[in-house]
């Protein structure tokens, strides 16, 4: 099976990853919510990281429950500092707090979630052709742009790299390579 040349081909969890979600047009609010809260949490670390402690950062941040996650304490903020499942950078921590916050606004102004952030890409997955890993960009111009929304929407952790990987992540944009055998265009 021909996958993406990212794909760690001896680890079973990114050959999962790879082959049922990442690219896979996602539109559940609390998945999107997680996915933003991830990748956020990547920032200066692998991806492969973040993925082995997934579950580890479920169980810590309330399965990503948006409406829990506004009440945390300061002790519950102290204690995920010292969560060894979790990144304890106490700036990605507070972060997801503050994203939830702004999620929760973006679920009452728009309906969803997904319809505020699937408006980036007018509802419809952005389907590239790229025949190498390599001429993937980090960036666009629109993840450039979702990047300066979010903040402004009051976000965090919401570069524009972060913005790309997270769009790819939640099939808003379909990067596997053109001869991937996960690639299934519509």
């Amino acid at each position: 099976m021909k996958r993406c040349e990212w794909v760690k081909l001896n680890e079973p969890l990114y050959v999962a990853y790879h082959d049922q979600e990442w690219g896979v047009p996602n539109y559940d609010d609390q998945h999107l919510f997680e996915m933003l809260c991830l990748e956020g949490a990547q920032a200066g670390l692998s991806w492969w990281t973040i993925l082995q402690k997934r579950e580890g950062y479920r169980n810590a941040f309330d399965q990503f429950n948006a409406t829990k996650i506004v009440s945390y304490t300061e002790d519950k903020l102290a204690a995920l500092k010292e969560d060894q499942r979790i990144v304890r950078n106490k700036l990605k921590i507070a972060s997801v707090v503050t994203n939830a916050q702004a999620f929760l606004r973006m679920q009452q102004q728009h309906g969803s979630f997904s319809n505020y952030i699937w408006s980036f890409v007018d509802h419809q997955p952005i389907i590239n052709n790229w025949v190498t890993i390599a001429e993937v960009p980090a960036t666009t111009e629109l993840s450039d742009r979702m990047s300066k929304q979010l903040k402004k929407d009051g976000f965090k952790f919401v570069g524009s790299t972060i913005c790309y990987s997270f769009m790819q992540a939640v099939g808003m944009v379909n990067d596997h390579i053109v001869d991937c055998s996960c690639r299934q265009v519509q």
